[in-house]
């Protein structure tokens, strides 16, 4: 017998003596029973640093524990246990229910985790209780707290999910204070919150309610301080009658889908400090009533729909410190009367459609620390007066400003981080005090008309991370000491009048991780010490007049994903290793004495003697020309090296026939292996379940309900009503609605051949699967076992698999937009990240194609079937050839020809496929009368031709060239056919995000 169960023996023996006892041992049976519910309490815990030490089950008071209140003392009964950051582990046991005074429970910020049992019922005196910052998961039960009597309820931060029963909120007139932030809630928001009449405080951020809220019911929340809906799916429009709030001082509704104009009556909240409507679809012109808002200090309106003329108003609000419109469609120009703000410290109207000048009365705002005024129309010359401010940031790219840029006052030196005048059209020098501007990390003047030199005093800023100067008129030479900090990472010169060679102190720059300096006039070799760019990524050399041969030091540079040296003088052999073997032309065309396969024109070298030739390298390169120009001594010489070459033939023929004998011998490891890799790589994630309780047989299992909801008995009667969605080589999918609540499971009926027959084996191998979690991987649910039949239950995505959006679309159906292609790349990269990366070994899918990878709501892609093989008890080869099979196209060709050495650079094969299938809206193998198309090939020569872009998917009306292009680029370094050439998934999610940067601060990828 267990301590727990001993406990919960000794409560029963005492509550039946309670109930034959009277008088005066009324008391003492109860006081025990608060001194054993908390040991009972206290047995469901794992505390590892031994906080709970004075709890002892052997006093007959538990007023003097740690942690524990009395109210009153002489008492005995507790009323509060407070154990906030306590590093507890473990559940909510039932100990507490025998507490029957506790007022107040707070639990905060421990490890406490599992779903709440459905059995739980908390004492109906507790008027407090604080569970935020754990990982509890499941439903709420709606038993579970009396809310007639609680008056602080806080559940936020854990993974608590499944809708909020509208009945929940049917008694909570005493409520003062909800949270349920950061949880997985999903559903609509419960009209009877409008219950909570005595509300102050209602946060429901960063959850997943969606549909129409009852505004006009939260609006009858006379005493409400704060709200808190962001970060959801809501939507619907916000109508008047929100200054019957007129007490609140925060309204936060940003991150959701609300849309229509403000309240008029918006204005009469005159206590608001906070507002922000951000990210959602607001439109019309701003209320004039926003002008009484004289205690707001911070409004941000920024990614909605919002027309008009920036109203003069806002000046009004005289408190106002934090102000942002971007994003929107304002015209006109920015007010005067924003000057009159002097308790303002940032200021954001980017990206709208204003005109006219920088107001010169926003010098009088000096507190300002960050201004953004990129992407309107603005015009004549920046206000000396601002470069006089102690600003952090400074951001008027993309305008029509003119004259010069403002030396910067010695306040201004002393706090400026961020500057970014690009895409305008300043003139004049660059001047020298920005080169002492000390904590500058990000300098941006690209696409100007400076008409200057570099300033010498750019390489001594020591934070400098981004220096851009692209298209700027600049001349003269680089500077040697452009990187004598060591912290410049991004270094783009492009498009310049820059002469002289590449200085050879280049190699200082220990930090770059990208390197442009195309389109200049720029000569002489490429200086040997770029071998030391250890982190270099990027690299752009093209339409310069480099000569010479490539240091063959490059070769070492392993991070490098992308290089440009076409159109220069380069002459020999591209460097072993890295990238340079697996270039495409365009990459390298211009250079007539380069040599590489794709390029006509002689291949020149120097070569010191003795000559020793690699024929790998050197075949089929030395034209037929420079053969009949050579000397007699030479022809000698080239009748000796013939020679050489046959042996070395010889030689490496034997070696690859010993190597294939060698191969086939171990042919027959090579697939268990693989599969082992995978075993282990779950194994890593968590250890093994015992097997000294079996797990029942014949019952369908779900991790996250602790019971079925009504009507389900077992799999059997919900495959009667269920949909079939799919097949695939481990068995049929199958849509089954759950109970009455509108839940929706996928359920994987799987084959019989091979799966393993004992149920502590399946138990045991379903929970680990079911341990793997990412927002980009389906989740696993539930099984269900018997020896004739095993099925998983697995999280449902709505929206299908990618392979019927892309290739069995009907012609009714509108085709995927390029914004939804590119979030289904970085999203699917990113669960692969996290497989490849987050467990030692690695966990490999090995079968990355668009029909495993499955479609939320808002088509956020989950990859399923990963780690699968695992359920089979040994390898089944009609599993394993179909999976080849259906995945021909995708198979990385170290994978389909067995080879020993397979790593997760496979599933990079096949992502990289799934990248052109995205991009071009075709097959990866394709058939036609007489020919067969390979989409991998058929790029990759678009590619060298120049016309890539003729084999976007037609029925994409719009898509951004510069994200396409670089996309592309990104799928020939992944379909590599040498797979230590291609990019982890990691660098794959960085360059994804860097090609999906705003321009100008995002750097060309390639």
């Amino acid at each position: 017998m267990t301590s727990v169960q001993f406990h919960w023996i000794v409560l029963s023996l005492l509550i039946s003596v309670s109930y034959c006892l009277g008088g005066n041992n009324d008391m003492h049976v109860q006081l025990n029973d608060d001194v054993l519910g908390l040991i009972v309490f206290k047995s469901d815990l794992h505390d590892p640093s031994s906080y709970l030490a004075s709890w002892n089950e052997d006093d007959d008071n538990a007023c003097s524990w740690r942690y524990v209140q009395c109210n009153p003392p002489q008492s005995g009964r507790i009323s509060e246990v407070s154990l906030d950051g306590l590093g507890l582990s473990g559940k909510i046991g039932r100990g507490l229910e025998k507490l029957q005074h506790l007022k107040v429970l707070s639990l905060s910020h421990n490890n406490l985790s599992g779903s709440i049992s459905p059995a739980l019922t908390l004492p109906s005196s507790l008027q407090r209780l604080n569970l935020s910052h754990n990982a509890l998961s499941g439903p709420i039960p709606t038993s579970f707290v009396n809310m007639s009597s609680i008056r602080f309820l806080d559940l936020s931060e854990n993974s608590l999910s499944g809708p909020i029963p509208d009945n929940f909120f049917n008694s909570c007139f005493s409520l003062h204070y909800l949270s349920l932030a950061g949880n997985m809630f999903e559903g609509s928001v419960p009209t009877t919150i409008s219950r909570c009449s005595s509300l102050n405080s209602l946060n429901l951020s960063n959850n997943r309610f969606a549909g129409n809220v009852d505004f006009a019911g939260i609006w009858s929340l006379n005493k409400l301080r704060s709200l808190d809906l962001s970060n959801n799916a809501l939507s619907g429009n916000l109508p008047n009658g929100i200054s019957a709030i007129h007490n609140v001082k925060e309204i936060l509704l940003h991150g959701n889908q609300f849309s229509g104009p403000l309240p008029t009556d918006i204005g009469l909240c005159i206590h608001l400090n906070r507002l922000d409507l951000s990210d959602n679809q607001f439109s019309g012109e701003l209320p004039e009533s926003l002008g009484r808002l004289n205690s707001l200090s911070y409004f941000k309106a920024s990614n909605n729909l919002f027309t008009g003329e920036m109203p003069q108003l806002v000046s009004k609000m005289t408190s106002l410190e934090y102000l942002e419109f971007s994003n929107n469609h304002l015209t006109g120009s920015i007010p005067q009367s924003l000057g009159e703000l002097r308790s303002m410290t940032y200021l954001s109207i980017s990206n709208n459609q204003l005109e006219g000048n920088i107001p010169l009365s926003l010098v009088s705002c000096t507190k300002l620390s960050v201004i953004r005024l990129r992407g309107n129309g603005l015009s004549g010359s920046i206000p000396e007066g601002l470069f006089g401010l102690g600003l952090e940031e400074i951001d008027f790219s993309n305008n029509d400003l003119s004259g010069s840029i403002p030396s910067g006052s010695s306040r201004l030196l002393e706090t400026l981080t961020n500057l970014d005048l690009s895409k305008n059209h300043l003139q004049g020098i660059i001047p020298a005090e920005i080169g002492l501007l000390s904590k500058l990390r990000y300098l941006n003047l690209s696409w100007n008309d400076l008409n200057s030199q570099m300033p010498p005093e750019f390489g001594l800023l020591p934070n400098l991370t981004v220096l851009d100067l692209r298209n700027s008129a600049l001349f003269g030479s680089i500077p040697a000491d452009i990187c004598e900090s060591g912290n410049l990472a991004i270094l783009e010169l492009d498009g310049n009048s820059l002469k002289g060679s590449i200085p050879e102190e280049i190699g200082n720059c220990s930090s770059l991780y990208l390197l442009s300096l195309s389109h200049n006039n720029l000569s002489g070799s490429i200086p040997r010490s770029m071998s030391k760019l250890n982190k270099l990524k990027i690299l752009k050399l093209e339409s310069n007049e480099l000569s010479g041969e490539i240091p063959m030091e490059l070769g070492m540079l392993q991070n490098l994903l992308a290089v440009n040296i076409s159109h220069n003088r380069l002459t020999g052999r591209l460097p072993t290793g890295s990238i340079f073997q697996n270039l495409d032309k365009s990459s390298l065309e211009g250079n007539l004495g380069l040599c590489s396969p794709l390029l006509k024109g002689p291949c020149k070298m120097n070569v010191p003697k003795p000559l020793v030739l690699d024929p790998n390298a050197y075949n089929n390169q030395i034209g037929p020309d420079s053969q009949r120009n050579e000397s007699s001594t030479a022809s000698t010489t080239h009748h000796h090296r013939f020679l050489s070459v046959s042996s070395i033939v010889a030689i490496s023929a034997s070696f690859v026939i010993i190597l294939g004998v060698i191969a086939i011998s171990l042919l027959n490891v090579s697939v268990r292996r693989r599969l082992a890799f995978v075993d282990n790589a779950l194994e890593s994630m968590c250890s093994s379940s015992s097997r000294s309780g079996s797990p029942p047989t014949g019952k369908l299992i779900l991790f996250d309900l602790q019971s079925l909801p009504d009507g389900i008995r077992s799999p059997e009667s919900l495959l009667n009503k269920a949909s079939e969605i799919g097949e695939g080589v481990f068995g049929t999918v199958y849509k089954i609605p759950l109970g009455s609540h509108g839940r929706v499971v996928a359920m994987k009926k799987l084959i019989t051949s091979n799966i393993i027959q004992y149920p502590e084996d399946f138990d045991r191998e379903v929970r680990i699967l079911g341990k793997a979690r990412h927002p980009n991987l389906i989740a696993l649910k539930g099984y269900y076992w018997t020896p004739q039949l095993q099925i998983l239950v697995t999280e449902y995505a709505p929206n299908g698999s990618l392979q019927s959006k892309l290739h069995e679309r009907l012609p009714s159906t509108p085709p995927l937009s390029w914004p939804n292609r590119f979030k289904i790349l970085l999203g699917t990269a990113k669960g692969l990240a996290h497989l490849h990366h987050s467990y030692r070994p690695p966990i490999i899918h090995y079968n990355i194609k668009p029909s495993n990878i499955l479609l939320d709501e808002n088509y956020n892609p989950k990859i399923s079937d990963f780690g699968l093989a695992r359920l089979l008890t040994k390898l089944d080869k009609h599993v394993m050839s179909n999976r080849f099979q259906s995945a021909l196209g995708y198979v990385a060709p170290e994978l389909a020809c067995q080879s020993l050495r397979v790593n997760e650079k496979c599933d990079v094969y096949g992502f990289g496929v799934m990248i052109l299938e995205l991009v071009t809206g075709r097959r990866p193998v394709e058939y036609g009368e007489d020919n067969v198309l390979i989409l991998n090939d058929h790029v990759r020569v678009l590619l060298e031709q120049g016309n890539v872009l003729e084999c976007v998917d037609p029925s994409m009306s719009e898509y951004p060239d510069d994200e396409v292009l670089p996309v592309l680029k990104l799928a020939m370094v992944c379909t590599s056919q040498i797979p230590s050439s291609r990019p982890s998934m990691t660098e794959v999610v960085q360059i994804l995000q860097v090609i999906k940067t705003p321009v100008p601060h995002r750097m060309e990828v390639f």
